[in-house]
């Protein structure tokens, strides 16, 4: 709608985890890196954390494009929050294993014997769980532990990923034997202020952008008022730029910044810093 106005090729700032505009700062590529040790080595288990909005959606899918389909055979299940055999069932299903829904025996030999037929090929086996605090039933993480189980004698048939929010944690803490099973462990903290500008320059550079739009001054406030979370800097500088395209001008500036947050306290009637995060992460 407003990338012809601002010389784009694509809208810049969407909220969807879009692998094309992962931005690969230190800390990012770190975890990457640590999670290809888990899944190569065969040890077992990672845990990845972070908050509402904080990319965990995004790098699990830039992971997932990163391991390839030759070497590496991978589920990926985005909904968890499933009773204890609906999920063992999505597993299975995501292994691309048809066995009877209803019989729990059934589930669990069909996912090992792919396992071992992918271990046989040279193939690494790897379940990629994203909102993983949405698992309610302790029986499903007693289940995930019982495929921890399924092994070699050198390594795990099956490498396990999770993605959620930090009380992930918490939840894994109480579930010892499959917290024992993790080997790595790592959590996505907010942006600082350099990192949003980089952020923001990376992103609007990716849909094409050819000059600078956001000065200085908008940045920090974009920063400040996100407080770091990718997810609440998209909202605000998608409204920004749809909001400067409106009012026609050249660049997205402090004074924009602040109109828009004015629009956004009339929308919810009393402004403070929370209420603008919370409009900002509901999106």
């Amino acid at each position: 709608m407003y990338e012809d106005y601002w010389g784009l090729g694509q809208a810049p700032f969407q909220t969807v985890p879009d692998p094309d505009f992962f931005c690969p700062f230190p800390a990012y590529q770190e975890i990457l890196e640590k999670l290809f040790y888990v899944v190569v080595y065969g040890k077992g288990a990672a845990m990845i954390t972070g908050e509402i909005g904080a990319g965990k959606s995004t790098l699990s899918r830039v992971f997932l494009l990163a391991l390839g389909e030759e070497k590496y055979d991978v589920a990926l299940v985005i909904n968890p929050a499933l009773r204890r055999d609906e999920l063992l069932y999505e597993i299975a299903l995501q292994l691309g294993t048809l066995p009877p829904k209803d019989a729990r025996i059934s589930l669990f030999h069909a996912i090992n014997e792919r396992l071992r037929t992918n271990a046989d090929r040279d193939v690494r086996t790897v379940l990629i769980i994203d909102e993983a605090q949405t698992i309610t039933h302790k029986a499903a993480f007693e289940d995930l532990r019982i495929l921890m189980n399924f092994q070699v004698s050198d390594r795990h048939l099956l490498s396990l990923i999770l993605f959620g929010q930090p009380d992930l944690k918490e939840v894994i803490a109480q579930q010892r034997s499959l917290e024992q099973r993790i080997a790595i462990r790592s959590h996505l903290g907010r942006l600082g202020v350099v990192e949003t500008a980089n952020y923001i320059e990376f992103r609007l550079e990716k849909a094409g952008a050819t000059r600078p739009i956001f000065t200085d001054e908008a940045i920090n406030i974009v920063h400040w008022a996100a407080d770091g979370i990718p997810r609440s800097i998209n909202n605000l500088c998608d409204l920004c730029l749809f909001e400067g395209m409106r009012r026609k001008v050249e660049a997205v500036d402090a004074l924009l910044i602040k109109a828009v947050r004015r629009e956004l306290e009339a929308n919810r009637g009393t402004y403070t810093r929370q209420a603008l995060l919370s409009r900002l992460s509901a999106g």
